[in-house]
Formats: C-alpha cells, structure tokens, sequence
C-alpha cells in the first residue's frame, strides 16, 4: 500500500483532528466526486482540504486533487465500516470535543459571537452542527484505524528479521537523547482561599436547591474549559478516563443528586447527576480553582532555589533532592525522572522534544541544574521547577543491541501498515464504491476503480 507523502499525511491528520476550527470557510457547494458505503465526498471537499494546507503554509505544488481523493477515500472507508462493525461515538464524546475546539476558537478569534460570523452560521447552533457530522466521522475513522491495528504484535525473531532486511546504507539514524528529571514545588493554597471556594460552591448549589438552573451556573463559574460552556455536562462510565475522586463521587450519587463540593487535582467540585442508564451516568458539574496569592509563590520560589543549592554545593544528589522535596508525585518517586509521553520511556530525542521543554534543556551539560523555572499547567496551576540532564546520548546509526526498542517500534508499524493495507484490499471488494468521471484516471494507490 502507498502512502501520500509525509507532509501532506501529517498535514491531513491536523485537519481532521485537532484543527477542526481551523479550517477556512467552504467557497462553493459542488456535486458528489465519490461515493464510499453511506459517505459522499464533494468536490469542494477536496477545494477546502487544498486550501487550509496553503493556509498552513505548505506548498501544495506537487500535491494533486488525486491523492487528496485518496485520503478523503481511505478515511471514508474506515467510517463506513466502523459503523459496520458496531463502533459507536457518543454524542457526549463529539460535543465535549466540539466544546474544547469551540473555547480554544473563542479565545483565538475573541467571542462565540465573532466565531459564528469567522464561519458564516447564523448562530452557535448551526455552527456545532456543521461540525458535529465531520467530527464524529472523524472520531470513527480513529477507531476503525486503531481496532485494526490494535491485534497486531510482533515477536523478537520478526524484529531481528526486520533489521537484518534493512539495506547497510538505509539503517535508520538515531536521533541524540538525553534523560530529564526535574524537581517541582507548588505554591501553598491556603486554608482560607480553600474554604472560599467551598462555600461558594456550597451557595451555587443551594441557589440551585432553590430552583436556579445548574446548567446556567456551569457556564458563568466553572472553570472547566472543556464542559463549561456546555453547562458542565459529561457522560461516563466507569471505564472513562476521569480522575478517582471525580468518578468515586460520580457514582455514588443518586439521579437528581448534587454533591457537596470535593476536591481533586484540578480543584473543587460539584456534581449533579441528571440521569443513570444502565452503566452510564449523564452529569453536569461545576469546578472552581483556589488562587493562589503573590506571596505563596514567592515562598515557592525561595524554597526551590534552597534545594536548588544544597544539589549544586553537592550537598545531596538531584534524585535525593526530588525524592524528599519534590512536588510532583509522578516523578517523586523516580529521582525526578520524567518520561517521554510519546515512548513512555526515560529517553527524550531531541528533535522529537516538545518545543518549550527543548529550550529549556537543550544547552544544559550531564549534571547541570536550571535556575528556577516559573511554569503553569491545568490541574497544576503556577508552580516553580528545576531541571538536570542525564544519560545523554549522541546521534548514531541504529544498533540492534541497544537500540532493540526503538527498531522493535519501527517493525511492529511496518507490520501494522501492511496489515491496514491487507484490510482496506478487502474491505473496498466488499464496499458500494463509486467514483466520479473526472477522477476515474487517477493513479490510486489502492484500488479504488475494482479494476
């Protein structure tokens, strides 16, 4: 099976995901060009996808309308027989997704207002649903793609086969590496500005007790940016990826049920259960943040760079220091040692380094520490941190020894490809496809025409 090249791949991956709201505005409505199960494409489809490459900056040059029909096809295909095989997106699923994207829109462009204007609706609702079907598709795709590949594993003796069948002078270089470990300490919260938030949370409950609407105190105090502006709701289940004191909290309540306020890593809580079917539970709540005062982060500050000093005057060792001081309780335990999100090993490649992290590190030696680094993340707030380098290593071309993991990943995706590319021949023999006249000479890579 080919493939488009990796730009214009990763470039399509941005437009069907995350960057559902950056899209341009569609410029015209065009006839169907093809037909894959129960999904069109239109041949504005393809206009639009050319576009919003340009407007990422991409040549667009040596990428035909072709192989964009291709992309359109495969994912089309993917959808189809998701449905097929009974994969199910929730609507809470879509809309929480449209929620973030919605936010992360207002806060580029600067109200919901000018964001239905950006795209020509005439109000929020038609703009959620334009986007709902594209989002939903786009959601099942994700999960055909990942039920195909999900049952494919590989043994030792296919890694060593893998490795030996790559030609000497196409053994993949590896990128330089280093370890990272860093020590955090938060801003102290005090007791006072917890229990403002507490009580606040408990006066918005009883104003809902006494018949306000819960959904409308959710859009104006909870500082949740993926649910507030749908009036706090989720659907769960137990499986669902949500912290334990959120889902413990969750379940124990009864329908039409509203807790007293709970703390979690993010902050305090409310929840009000709307409904329970069977294992789900439809809920809205509401999460307010403490804030935290100038003076608790100055206390942050002086108390990092206390450890900061007693770890550069060798006093005790940077993993020592994390153990017995650190904040974050991922790390804590390791030395301070994070892993890569990507690898979920103690390895960073740094080409591969998140952008900020990279600048942060990129010109430490083995065993030099950063002066203290005012940082912020969601569930975390304002925090200080500092940062060593260990176990770097340089750029090489891959050795099965010691680079067994990194070869094993490459030769389980080659496997994973050729199983999709086994999987779509099949699929599209006993698919209802159609393509349109102007697009019968293309080149496809897959088999698109039956021919």
């Amino acid at each position: 099976m080919k493939f488009i090249n990796k730009k214009l791949l990763f470039a399509l991956l941005l437009i069907t995901s995350s960057a559902v709201f950056a899209q341009p505005k569609r410029q015209k409505v065009d006839g169907v060009i093809a037909v894959v199960g129960d999904y069109v494409v239109l041949d504005s489809d393809i206009d639009l996808e050319l576009i919003t490459l340009k407007s990422q900056g991409i040549d667009v040059k040596n990428i035909t309308r072709c192989e964009l029909l291709g992309k359109q096809l495969e994912d089309k295909l993917y959808a189809h027989q998701a449905v097929q095989d009974s994969i199910v997106v929730s609507d809470a699923e879509v809309n929480s997704f449209l929620n973030e994207q919605i936010d992360a829109a207002v806060e580029q462009i600067g109200s919901i207002d000018k964001v239905v204007k950006y795209y020509n609706k005439k109000n929020v609702e038609e703009l959620r649903s334009h986007f709902f079907d594209v989002v939903k598709m786009n959601k099942l795709t994700t999960q055909m793609q990942k039920k195909i590949v999900d049952g494919v594993e590989i043994t030792p003796e296919e890694v060593r086969n893998f490795f030996k069948g790559i030609p000497a002078d196409e053994i993949p270089t590896v990128g330089a590496e280093m370890e990272i470990a860093q020590i955090v300490v938060k801003p102290v919260i005090s007791e006072d500005e917890k229990n403002n938030v507490i009580n606040k949370l408990k006066e918005i409950k009883q104003d809902v007790l006494n018949g306000s609407s819960f959904f409308s105190k959710a859009v104006l105090f909870s500082e949740d940016p993926g649910s507030s502006s749908n009036g706090g709701y989720y659907k769960m289940n137990r499986k669902t990826p949500f912290v334990k004191e959120f889902k413990d909290v969750a379940f124990s309540l009864a329908e039409g049920e509203i807790s007293e306020p709970f703390e979690t890593e993010f902050g305090f809580h409310i929840i009000y259960v709307e409904k329970i079917k069977g294992q789900d539970v439809e809920l809205r709540h509401i999460l307010i943040t403490p804030k935290v005062s100038s003076q608790a982060i100055k206390d942050a500050k002086e108390k990092i760079e206390q450890i900061r000093t007693k770890i550069v005057n060798k006093e005790i060792s940077f993993a020592d220091a994390a153990r017995s001081s650190s904040d974050e309780k991922e790390t804590r335990n390791n030395g301070g040692v994070l892993l890569n999100p990507r690898t979920m090993e103690p390895k960073f490649e740094l080409t591969k380094m998140d952008p900020v992290l990279y600048a942060q590190v990129s010109d430490l030696k083995d065993g030099e520490v950063t002066m203290p680094i005012l940082d912020e993340a969601r569930g975390m707030g304002k925090f200080y941190k500092i940062i060593t380098v260990n176990n770097r290593t340089e750029e090489h071309q891959a050795d099965f020894a010691k680079d067994y993991l990194k070869i094993k990943e490459l030769a389980l995706k080659d496997k994973q490809i050729k199983a999709i590319a086994k999987w779509s021949e099949e699929k599209i023999k006993e698919t209802y496809i159609k393509i349109g006249d102007d697009y019968k000479d293309c080149p496809f890579a897959n088999n698109w025409l039956k021919k």
